[in-house]
């Protein structure tokens, strides 16, 4: 007898809510409750029209700055909210008041529900896109931004719809175990197959994230020095200053050592030159402070210069200064003209630059040195 009645209370529970008993018991409670709905109607316009005011101020909060403050970016999420959303809130805040039926608290409660879940899902988006534009700023390759926005919008919406899908299903009593097990194994398929995308993908957004260099700079890698053209999601492309093109991948471009020149507040020169040994001495000690009057009246920072070696024909001389700004200074012509004025001023100072020569001494069978060619006549005796 108890297996039965637990059976028949089984078979109640479980019965679907049809149309009509739903429809039936809605008129009965709207005759009987009259006053007290339209008490709640009027609350719930009220709520309504509060949330639209509150959804009103963060439209006005974005078009208030252009910069990716915090303040905007509330208000982009604040700006999203749905009308489904807002009418739902305010039906649920109002449908306990007038004691309505089961079957409409329970319609209610699920609507709300789906409202409140996706909702969320929609703000989450806003957020951690916003988060996203605001760590980019301007990064001077707006193109492949937009282009990685548009990918990255993609993927967002598609995982936070997926969990808000899951999350409905599973208040409606659906097992989603299975859902969830096979959305997993799908996206490891997915992640396997497509690996070399997803390397450029992530190597390209991490290029405009970090920012170890932007469009417009010159880079060296390797041996190559090269200007940075291009920021494409797959792969990068450089003018090399021997002319070629380049093109990288990304994920390959980020594993080598890379060089920014071009964003160096300034950047070393180092010159070497050689005077000849018969310099007078008084000459060779001044030649660091020659040099340092020719770079600073070039107008770049003098860093040091002198003696560094004995070379087989010549005094070897070091020189090291920088030239400001390289972004607004040439610095190939820099170095040109820098050292044209030291040819210059060596020339006015009678200093000799030193070439490689070659001196021969004759010598006696005894080991003296002699003539390398027979004494003249007219010329005095023991001269050598």
């Amino acid at each position: 007898m108890s297996a039965k009645k637990d059976a028949a209370v089984n078979a109640i529970t479980i019965k679907p809510i049809s149309l009509t008993d739903l429809w039936n018991s809605t008129v009965a409670w709207i005759s009987v409750h009259s006053v007290q709905i339209l008490i709640a109607v009027g609350a719930g316009v009220l709520i309504y029209l509060a949330l639209a005011a509150f959804r009103e101020f963060g439209k006005r909060l974005v078009r208030k700055s252009d910069h990716m403050s915090f303040g905007v970016l509330a208000g982009r999420a604040i700006a999203k909210t749905t009308h489904f959303f807002m009418v739902m809130v305010s039906a649920r805040l109002v449908a306990g008041y007038a004691n309505p039926p089961d079957t409409v608290l329970t319609t209610v409660k699920f609507l709300f529900t789906v409202a409140a879940v996706f909702q969320a899902a929609i703000w989450a988006r806003e957020i951690i896109i916003g988060f996203i534009e605001r760590r980019t700023g301007d990064d001077g390759h707006s193109e492949t931004l937009a282009n990685a926005m548009g990918i990255i919008r993609i993927l967002v919406s598609v995982a936070l719809f997926a969990i808000a899908t899951v999350v409905v299903l599973d208040n409606l009593g659906v097992n989603v175990s299975g859902l969830v097990a096979g959305l997993g194994i799908g996206g490891i398929a997915i992640g396997l197959a497509a690996q070399g995308i997803f390397s450029d993908l992530f190597a390209a957004l991490s290029i405009i994230f970090d920012k170890p260099f932007r469009q417009g700079e010159i880079i060296t890698y390797d041996t190559t020095t090269a200007r940075v053209e291009r920021i494409g999601l797959k792969s990068t492309r450089l003018r090399a200053m021997t002319g070629e093109k380049k093109v990288m991948s990304n994920a390959n471009l980020l594993q080598k050592e890379i060089t920014s020149l071009q964003s160096l507040s300034r950047r070393r020169v180092k010159f070497m030159l050689g005077v000849i040994y018969q310099t007078p001495q008084e000459t060779a000690e001044a030649i660091p402070a020659i040099l340092k009057e020719v770079v600073e009246a070039n107008g770049m920072i003098f860093v040091q210069a002198g003696l560094v070696t004995f070379g087989a024909s010549s005094l070897d001389y070091e020189m090291d200064f920088d030239v400001p700004d390289p972004d607004k200074n040439d610095f190939f012509m820099t170095r040109h003209k820098v050292g044209l004025a030291v040819l210059k001023r060596f020339n006015e100072e009678k200093i000799e630059f030193a070439y490689p020569t070659q001196m021969s001494f004759t010598a006696a069978p005894d080991g003296r040195a002699i003539m390398p060619y027979p004494e003249r006549e007219d010329e005095p005796k023991g001269k050598a």
